[in-house]
């Protein structure tokens, strides 16, 4: 399938999606979802694979069953591209706010961290991971991630790079607002516009960060 941008309704589905919430609103708009969402974010994704690798699209549904929240159906629907988990991320969303784009580290296990810090209070590679992301804010992208409200142990509240030691999850974000790019084949360009940006921070998740040795904790 040749992508020529997402469906007509797709963000009047996740619009109603956000008012119900349930079993009977996805089976009764699921066509939806898969003709205008589903399918064009395969399209987008097998486009861009020649460059940046394959990519795989989220399920739909929640995972519950350590949250507060049961809502069973995510609202959004995102696909990457990625080294493994933590190990440096291209990411692809849409939603009631539009197309959201990003890359970078989305999830650090206990050793993915560890390595993250060390490689942030080295001099060379931590000046290399700030002259990065100082170029990426240049062009418009948002530094995200959960941060520590201190240092972490074994680093100097005045470390010249603290406040990216301080990081646990480290990416950066693009939003573009619903508009007619996102229905239409430029909406391609628009992405892989903004992956090339980033790819060279993701470069730096995947040679600093790595794949986990010891798994993820819940």
């Amino acid at each position: 399938m040749e992508f020529t941008g997402f469906g007509e309704y797709a963000i009047d589905f996740f619009d109603g999606l956000a008012v119900d919430n349930s079993k009977a609103y996805w089976d009764d708009q699921k066509h939806v979802y898969l003709s205008d969402v589903r399918a064009p974010m395969e399209a987008l994704l097998g486009a861009l694979e020649a460059e940046f690798g394959k990519g795989k699209v989220f399920r739909p549904y929640r995972d519950v069953r350590f949250s507060k929240d049961k809502t069973p159906y995510k609202d959004h629907c995102g696909g990457v591209v990625e080294l493994g988990r933590g190990g440096g991320a291209h990411y692809v969303q849409i939603g009631s706010e539009g197309l959201f784009v990003g890359g970078g580290s989305f999830a650090m296990a206990p050793d993915q961290l560890a390595r993250y810090r060390e490689s942030v209070a080295d001099p060379v590679r931590g000046e290399a991971l700030a002259g990065l992301l100082g170029k990426l804010g240049e062009q418009g992208w948002e530094v995200r991630g959960d941060r520590l409200k201190r240092a972490p142990k074994g680093y100097a509240p005045d470390h010249e790079r603290i406040e990216l030691l301080k990081h646990r999850r480290l990416f950066v974000v693009k939003v573009w607002p619903p508009d007619d790019v996102l229905h239409e084949p430029a909406c391609l360009d628009r992405v892989r516009a903004a992956w090339s940006q980033v790819t060279p921070f993701v470069d730096w998740c995947a040679d600093h960060i790595g794949l986990s040795e010891t798994g993820f904790r819940r």
